[in-house]
């Protein structure tokens, strides 16, 4: 699908903050707040990925400061108490880091954040050197993509290849992503099929469809 940006490489932050694992608790904030933001990898040797501090992993120091946990919560939340007496990036971090690699795909992105409830991640190579960050708003960048380039690549990659003999020329119209097919085909079964390929380019918020065979019924 050509002029589609639709693996991580296209969309991910190349310049990205990053702390050592001996960075301290004071300096992780301030370099979020300069950075603008929620999260920041851990790197150590020539840049690998070892681990994630994120805004999450800073808070017990402050939800914990003028309270004595009872036995039920440091029983329930070791993990938060421990994270609310560190001082050091290597003390704080979440390890292993979840991260991504550039030529995975949006969508494995998207999945990766969402199984691991995160909102960004490390972008690694090989061997797990740090070569950039994506985001939640990264990945949305695709619904930024204009409405004639949507329409194109469906008529390319899809319409030119599903409905090559239609009984009148199959018609892409798209508005705010929405796409809509229009025209009469010989074979109202390909309609499901053009359906999941157009929802697959990406860019598409929905598809709509006035496509009767030959005998005039409407498939939707």
């Amino acid at each position: 699908m050509h002029g589609t940006p639709h693996i991580v490489s296209d969309v991910m932050t190349h310049t990205v903050a990053a702390i050592g694992r001996k960075a301290n608790f004071k300096e992780i904030v301030q370099l979020m707040e300069q950075w603008k933001v929620s999260a920041l990898p851990v790197l150590e040797g020539e840049g690998r990925v070892v681990g994630v501090v994120s805004e999450a992993d800073l808070l017990p120091k402050e939800e914990f400061r003028d309270t004595d946990p009872d036995r039920y919560t440091q029983l329930q939340r070791l993990s938060d108490l421990a994270k609310a007496g560190a001082v050091t990036a290597e003390d704080l971090m979440t390890a292993p880091a979840v991260t991504v690699q550039a030529n995975a795909t949006l969508a494995q992105a998207a999945r990766t954040m969402a199984h691991a409830k995160v909102k960004r991640l490390p972008v690694v190579d090989e061997v797990g050197l740090l070569e950039g960050v994506v985001s939640r708003g990264d990945l949305l960048k695709v619904f930024l993509r204009d409405d004639e380039d949507i329409a194109e690549e469906v008529r390319r990659e899809v319409v030119s290849y599903l409905f090559r003999a239609p009984l009148s020329p199959v018609r892409v119209q798209v508005h705010d992503g929405v796409v809509t097919l229009t025209g009469r085909v010989r074979d109202t079964s390909l309609v499901p099929v053009a359906a999941r390929l157009v929802r697959a380019v990406e860019g598409v918020v929905d598809v709509e469809f006035e496509l009767p065979g030959p005998s005039g019924q409407q498939e939707r």
